[in-house]
């Protein structure tokens, strides 16, 4: 199994050009803003609920502004889409016997993903959407459940997989918990802060 049934999502960017970022990608794809607040931007150009995520360094990391540091400004990851949460819950069960584990387990709200990153620290995200269709997903964007948690609430995959093999549905397993603690962004742009 292992990850292999995957469609590329959508990729994430962290850059000190924020707004001209923005400008470019909606002119360059014809994309449209699905959600955005002072430090996080998802766009997309079809269907899906975002194809594009951007993220503000000069609010992220305000002590970066002005530095064009490599490693600090560009792709952040890049995301695959997963078939089913059984498929996502079954490969990570499959990764973590072959020591690979996820360094961020989250639930976004629209999509729940596990992140992993590869040996050179290449971030990737593998997600399967919490909503039946993509138009209830794209809506998500525009509730207001979002501007209370724009980046989403972590949870433990291996109490997932345990209520998976258990029979819940996978319905009830995604359901967001609103009320749930806003989860820290983990990955490199942690791992750089703590380097400095």
């Amino acid at each position: 199994m292992t990850m292999g049934n995957v469609t590329p999502a959508h990729v994430a960017y962290r850059t000190h050009r924020f707004k001209e970022m923005l400008a470019w990608y909606m002119r360059v794809f014809g994309a449209s803003v699905q959600y955005q607040d002072p430090a996080l931007a998802f766009l997309t150009y079809d269907d899906e609920h975002h194809r594009f995520a951007l993220v503000d360094l000069d609010v992220i990391r305000p002590e970066t502004a002005g530095k064009d540091d490599r490693g600090l400004v560009g792709v952040d990851h890049v995301a695959y889409s997963v078939n089913s949460l059984a498929d996502l819950l079954e490969s990570y069960a499959e990764l973590k016997d072959a020591g690979i584990l996820p360094y961020w387990c989250v639930n976004h709200g629209m999509s729940a993903s596990l992140y992993y990153a590869d040996p050179d620290g290449n971030q990737m995200e593998f997600t399967v959407d919490v909503f039946p269709t993509k138009a209830e997903g794209s809506a998500y964007f525009r509730g207001e459940t979002i501007k209370g948690n724009p980046v989403g609430v972590e949870f433990d995959p291996e109490d997932w997989l345990a209520r998976f093999r258990n029979g819940d549905r996978e319905s009830d397993i995604l359901k967001f918990d609103a009320k749930g603690a806003v989860s820290p962004i983990r990955g490199e742009l942690l791992v750089l802060r703590v380097e400095e």
